[in-house]
């Protein structure tokens, strides 16, 4: 390392990647991000992430104070309900949630594409497109060099492995850190919202998150994404002026494409579906939503036909095995890198954020010379790896996102779905327990054990 201190190469240039990036830009330490994707503009980023409070903790603490109020400027309109339906859009259960007055204690919908184009700004001179890792090399010295596809490399002092489940660094440092199938797939699609979906819309519905328990183990999830920019992406009238302005400075918008929206995602276990299913795209796989769910509501039916074809997604959920600690180095890993988990508890990117701050704090404390760079990393892989792997776990151990779950079984999967639709419904009518709920909810999304 430098007298000046380290120069920290991230591999992978998502929500984990980029808010550390953010934080070590911040604090003065030199950073270099390498993307195997070509332009900012590239890849299927439009489906929403719920940030909780650990989410937006880590934002605050990593992103200058202008770019963090321009995160919350951005996020679509916040879920003010939580709903549970069943496929015929029968009411089980309903939670008001918190209004979204705080900047960090409430849940926030944002768009995967639209927090990407926060997330570069500032970053456009350190950020590198077209870059897939092909290597590394640690040197005695203890430096560390990252080799591409493009024939290109990249020196530095720390390596973070940033690049997501299939992490390429991973494979060659922890080959024996392995990710599972979990055995459930989803199905999921993205429903521009006009004045013919509104309608079909029930209001707690409309304006909150919505779970939907279908009958033979067929699941859903429908969240109503609505931005301050129109469907021209101009800014819509009644806006916070603090946040217009915000916005109307804010290069970013000219990449994101993201509009108003629909998102319903549906899922199974694997044996559902068929075995081509992960080949499958636009129509075909929306006919196969389509099919699947034709039990459900025509209401529910009818957003599936009204699906952007181009956004059907078929998703095979993984989830990593525990791996026993190891002896740290000028290497790192950082978010589903490490601990890939399944949508279950929906924390996947708020546990990346919190990985991001917490090895950016201890990189503060290498390059002020406080510990070295090896005992900054030990340091943050000894908190990181009992948190992350407590919440791959917790994640899979939800209902219905493990492919062996009782829901999906033929007789005792009945069982289940009237046992998940009871403890719903008796929980919602009962006040205490209905505000246990929603505290649990926030307590959970904003744990830092």
């Amino acid at each position: 390392m430098s007298a000046s201190g380290p120069h920290v190469l991230v591999v992978g240039a998502g929500t984990g990647g980029l808010c550390l990036a953010q934080g070590l830009r911040r604090a003065g330490i030199s950073v270099s991000v390498h993307e195997r994707y070509r332009t900012r503009d590239e890849g299927l980023l439009g489906y929403r992430v719920g940030i909780g409070p650990t989410g937006s903790r880590a934002l605050r603490e990593c992103l200058p104070p202008e770019l963090f109020r321009t995160y919350l400027a951005t996020c679509a309109r916040s879920p003010r309900y939580f709903t549970v339906i069943t496929q015929r859009m029968r009411q089980t259960a309903s939670f008001p949630l918190r209004p979204d007055t705080d900047p960090v204690n409430t849940e926030r919908s944002v768009a995967r594409m639209t927090l990407r184009q926060v997330l570069l700004t500032g970053l456009e001179d350190v950020v590198h497109f077209d870059k897939t890792l092909t290597r590394y090399e640690q040197r005695d010295d203890g430096s560390v060099t990252a080799y591409f596809a493009d024939g290109s490399s990249a020196d530095g002092d720390l390596l973070v492995a940033a690049d997501g489940t299939h992490s390429a660094v991973r494979r060659q440092y922890l080959p024996h850190a392995v990710t599972r199938d979990a055995g459930t797939i989803n199905i999921a699609t993205r429903i521009p919202l006009t004045a013919e979906v509104r309608a079909l819309l029930p209001e707690r519905i409309e304006k909150g998150i919505t779970l939907i328990f279908g009958t033979g183990g067929m699941m859903g999830v429908l969240h109503v994404m609505e931005f301050p920019w129109d469907r021209d992406g101009a800014l819509k009238p009644g806006l916070d002026p603090a946040d217009a302005a915000l916005l109307e400075r804010w290069p970013g918008r000219a990449h994101d494409s993201t509009r108003d929206n629909v998102n319903l995602v549906i899922w199974s276990t694997a044996r559902r579906f068929p075995p081509d299913v992960m080949h499958r795209r636009g129509e075909e796989l929306i006919g196969l939503a389509l099919e699947l769910t034709r039990n459900w509501h025509p209401h529910l039916r009818q957003l599936l036909a009204h699906a952007d074809p181009d956004s059907a997604l078929p998703i095979k959920v993984a989830t990593s095995e525990p791996v026993p600690p190891w002896k740290s180095s000028t290497v790192t890993l950082l978010g589903d890198a490490i601990h890939t988990m399944t949508p279950g508890r929906g924390v996947g990117a708020n546990t990346a954020l919190r990985d991001a701050a917490l090895l950016c704090r201890q990189l503060r404390l290498a390059a002020a010379g406080e510990k070295t760079l090896v005992q900054a990393v030990a340091d943050y892989e000894a908190v990181m790896v009992p948190y992350g792997f407590a919440r791959v776990a917790d994640s899979l151990n939800r209902s219905g996102t493990s492919g062996d779950d009782r829901m999906y079984k033929p007789v005792v999967g009945r069982l289940a779905l009237l046992g998940a639709r009871g403890y719903f419904g008796v929980t919602s009518r009962v006040p205490r327990l209905a505000r246990r709920f929603v505290d649990d909810f926030y307590t959970y999304r904003g744990e830092e054990d």
